[in-house]
């Protein structure tokens, strides 16, 4: 027996959480890419980092949302027939993508509070954005705020190369494999009613 449309399609809350998520994290990584390599005149870089710890806060706040709205409403079965490998290797990449819109967020702050600089965060220059307590117990604050750097940084190149390859899969799905993956995450698009019946869930 064929699942219902509305039974293969995400929810509008996961939708919508989706898809700012991701204008967020593809306004982060542009704006990490022009803080470190454009040599911006220090008060435009000032502001561009205000706005790049502003909306990473927000992308931390949106991940906690989705990862809750996840524990709650199962998402869409796999298409039907997709090899167990590939099942297995999409959780992964999901899990790995959750990991870094948490941990990102968490080592941009972490840096944050530990710069000796004492710079202070305003969300969108309306809300004060208090430190991680960290500064009192950290011994060597100038060391870990270094560490952090690197993690932040890699982390974020490792993050664009998911992106990328999760772009490439939900391509390959609706181009070739022309199932209803990508379409089931599209606002006001319902997938096609003549795709096959769908396998196990997530």
């Amino acid at each position: 027996m064929g699942i219902g449309v509305s039974a293969r399609r995400y929810t509008v809350v996961a939708i919508l959480l989706h898809w700012a998520s991701a204008l967020g994290v593809l306004a982060l990584i542009g704006m990490g890419l022009t803080m470190t390599h454009a040599g911006l005149a220090p008060m435009r870089q000032f502001q561009l980092y205000q706005w790049h710890k502003s909306i990473g806060i927000t992308v931390l706040a949106l991940t906690a949302l989705r990862v809750a709205w996840r524990l709650t409403h199962r998402p869409p079965p796999h298409a039907a027939g997709t090899p167990a490998r590939e099942r297995r290797a999409a959780s992964a990449a999901h899990g790995l993508l959750y990991l870094l819109l948490v941990g990102l967020p968490l080592t941009g702050w972490a840096v944050v509070s530990l710069s000796p600089f004492n710079i202070p965060t305003v969300l969108y220059g309306l809300v004060p954005w208090p430190h991680l307590p960290l500064a009192s117990i950290v011994p060597d604050k100038a060391a870990a705020e270094g560490a952090l750097k690197l993690v932040h940084a890699y982390g974020a190149w490792l993050l664009t190369a998911l992106l990328i390859l999760h772009l490439a899969a939900a391509l390959r799905h609706h181009l070739i494999l022309r199932d209803d993956v990508l379409r089931r995450m599209l606002p006001a698009r319902a997938p096609s009613t003549s795709s096959a019946s769908l396998g196990s869930t997530r």
